[in-house]
């Protein structure tokens, strides 16, 4: 602790930034079960403790009172853990699964990945802004989520010198959660109605409650789990900690070639080591404790990076911002739209829309809560379901952090 310009600076350790992290997390999880309004759109814990402390810490810095230093250090280590998993959950297998239908499907999301790079970029462009700040409010915070927004934003600042980018990043993605769940399930009630699309009769075998299968649970989500055995999590940290020793060694021969995010290494091998298991039998690499390892890092890792976010650095980008995020919000529907022909006009793509809206400008738990309304009245798309959570849960996220990597470096 210190002192400059008579502004007192206080720098925290990994091990402290962790701490208040994890207290800030049950903070935010108190105060959003007191709030109905914060319950209804499922704004995470994390963003709901970590805005209100990097408010506080942002007001005292702007006016010059007190600046906090988080060493990120840890935070880097839950990032990289957080990305292992989601390469550990690419399964061929499971994949193979959805058919040709979840094929289309990731292959159309990969095109809305594009359009919103494209739409963020052109937009920041236009209004004299480093293009990267589009690509933040683009599918980095719009597809990626939370998860994503808190990875490249470090990762652009530091890359490409984009100020506040952090700040940007994770601020757009906490706008798309709350606007996909406004208008996920009305845009497709809206569908069935005009379109007067068939729709089941009875709810003979709903979907459960907001939860993602089992082994695909990578969201920043809430919920009584059964206890994590100590073998189950011993195994999954051993797996997650090799994968992360040979991506590491992976990250840097490929970056004497390409600039790469750090976890992109470890995703690679993840990836390859679980399909390797799937297709040998030798082993198994999912369950409780990849579960575990998986929500825990991610948890800790957001909001570790929202309590460090410098909001005031917002100020200057809180009108282009606003512009560039109802431009995504403008895409969304008219995307989700175009959709809904593509896949035939029928109740699965009613549902595919409801669910893409939600993962596409947030989290898969956002997609799978607009699902849920729209089958607790016009009945279950177990098809719909299952594709959404593959795509939504960890397909879509490996293609994203390579085409936001290549797009950013133009």
């Amino acid at each position: 602790m210190n002192s400059s310009d008579g502004m007192l600076i206080v720098n925290v350790s990994a091990i402290q930034a962790v701490a208040i992290a994890a207290v800030t997390y049950y903070f935010g999880a108190w105060l959003r079960k007191k709030v109905p309004l914060l319950e209804k759109y499922s704004v995470p814990s994390p963003v709901v403790g970590g805005m209100l402390v990097a408010l506080v810490l942002s007001c005292l810095e702007y006016f010059r009172l007190m600046q906090v230093n988080f060493d990120t250090s840890l935070q880097t280590l839950l990032m990289l853990a957080f990305f292992t998993t989601i390469g550990l959950s690419a399964s061929l297998k499971i994949v193979t699964e959805g058919g040709k239908l979840l094929v289309s499907f990731l292959f159309v999301i990969t095109i809305l990945c594009v359009l919103q790079n494209f739409l963020g970029m052109g937009l920041a462009e236009m209004m004299g802004l480093d293009f990267h700040y589009g690509l933040l409010a683009g599918s980095v915070s719009m597809m990626g989520g939370l998860g994503t927004s808190a990875a490249f934003g470090p990762y652009f600042e530091q890359t490409y010198g984009v100020q506040g980018g952090t700040a940007v990043a994770i601020t757009a993605a906490t706008f798309g959660m709350v606007v996909a769940l406004l208008i996920g399930a009305p845009f497709a009630e809206w569908l069935i109605r005009k379109y007067k699309v068939l729709t089941p009769k009875e709810v003979d075998n709903p979907e459960p409650e907001l939860h993602i299968p089992e082994d695909l649970e990578t969201a920043v989500v809430e919920g009584e789990k059964e206890p994590t055995y100590t073998p189950q999590l011993l195994k999954a940290g051993t797996i997650v900690a090799i994968c992360m020793g040979l991506g590491a060694v992976l990250s840097q021969y490929m970056g004497q070639y390409i600039t790469l995010p750090a976890y992109i290494g470890s995703m690679i091998v993840a990836a390859i080591v679980r399909n390797v298991g799937d297709f040998s039998g030798k082993y198994t690499v999912e369950g409780k404790g990849m579960n575990a390892i998986a929500e825990i890092s991610l948890v800790l890792f957001v909001t570790m990076a929202i309590n460090g976010l410098k909001l005031h650095e917002l100020l200057n980008l809180a009108l282009p911002l606003m512009i560039i995020l109802a431009g995504q919000t403008i895409l969304m529907v008219v995307f989700a739209w175009v959709m809904f022909f593509i896949f035939g006009k029928t109740y699965d793509a009613v549902m595919l829309c409801a669910g893409g809206i939600g993962f596409s400008m947030g989290s898969t738990a956002n997609g799978l809560a607009n699902m849920q309304a729209i089958a607790e009245k016009y009945g279950s798309s177990p098809r719909a379901w299952l594709i959404i959570s593959l795509v939504g849960a960890f397909l879509i996220d490996l293609i994203n952090a390579l085409l936001v990597t290549w797009m950013g470096a133009w």
